[in-house]
């Protein structure tokens, strides 16, 4: 964690009476909203490029990223003098572009999914020979993303739940193997979107495991498929995986915004959403939730209340 701390904020364990209330357990909201870039990705863009050696870092770093794995490394590469190019799906949210723009990264536009912008990425780092900053396949970015549950078992070490978002499952790898070896009995509960179920569709042996295409707010966590290094980590160490709607996040979002004060994207909102829509099957006393980023487009929020009123399990 040494690495990270000149970089990365301890964000905030938070609670909150409200949500105390209505789940019936004591809720710890670790607020990586409130991180440097507004989301986790920092900490393991960090951690991995703070081993690179020398001959590595002025090869340059190239990252593929649906947004907020762009910041994390467009910082971490600028607190350290590399120069780094980022490729981005063509429908990203014009925060996240201006903001990696705005760090000094060079940013390509392209493709209509992760999965698109991130085969670009390999293409071009086959021809440059810069380092690839993957977001959640590298041992490295998920131990940086693993400090998260290092951080709220320490100021909480009697938590006996953990629930995450998963998108390649960098964020949730890195906390599951962090929190288990903390805590062997503890519970990891994986969160993904009903538009972009891979990995649960993976986990639970139901639908396909390679999505041909991806639907959901949640643009943080729409990936079409399991990393390859992640997944056997979920599987030995995360004990269930949910799914959540579109209308359950927009709902959680403006929650979050209405009684929390506090903006969250997405992909922030879903770990959230799982408990506040299923909290009577979630077996917990104290239970930590990670809201991973906040980093939305203003713009878009006419169109989530709208959803959020759609939702017929409305949160009171």
């Amino acid at each position: 964690m040494e690495q990270l701390s000149s970089v990365v904020h301890r964000t905030p364990l938070t609670t909150s009476k409200t949500l105390n209330e209505q789940t019936g357990k004591k809720v710890f909201m670790k607020m990586e909203n409130q991180q440097k870039t507004g989301a986790f990705k920092i900490r393991g863009a960090s951690y991995k490029i703070s081993q690179l050696t020398q001959h590595e870092m002025k090869r340059g770093v190239i990252a593929a990223s649906a947004g907020n794995h762009a910041q994390g490394v467009a910082l971490a590469a600028a607190k350290r003098g590399i120069d780094a190019k980022i490729f981005m799906p063509a429908n990203t949210p014009k925060a996240k572009t201006k903001a990696t723009e705005g760090y000094g990264a060079k940013i390509v536009l392209t493709g209509e999914s992760f999965q698109e912008a991130y085969e670009a990425a390999i293409q071009e780092q086959k021809r440059s020979q810069a380092v690839f900053i993957h977001p959640f396949d590298d041992p490295d970015v998920m131990a940086g993303q693993g400090t998260i549950a290092i951080e709220m078992l320490q100021e909480q070490p009697s938590l006996d739940t953990l629930i995450v978002p998963i998108g390649g499952g960098g964020l949730i790898s890195g906390i599951a193997f962090a929190a288990k070896n903390i805590n062997p009995s503890i519970k990891v509960i994986g969160v993904q979107a009903e538009g972009a179920s891979a990995t649960y569709n993976r986990f639970h042996s139901k639908g396909s495991t390679s999505l041909p295409s991806v639907s959901t707010i949640a643009d943080g966590i729409a990936v079409k498929r399991p990393g390859e290094l992640t997944y056997p980590i979920i599987r030995k160490y995360v004990d269930h995986i949910v799914t959540v709607s579109d209308q359950q996040l927009a709902t959680t979002m403006v929650h979050m915004l209405e009684r929390e004060k506090t903006m969250v994207e997405g992909a922030g909102a879903a770990a959230l959403a799982a408990l506040l829509f299923y909290h009577e099957k979630i077996s917990s006393e104290k239970c930590g939730v990670v809201v991973s980023g906040g980093n939305m487009d203003i713009s878009k929020l006419p169109s989530i209340q709208s959803l959020s009123q759609k939702n017929k399990y409305q949160v009171v």
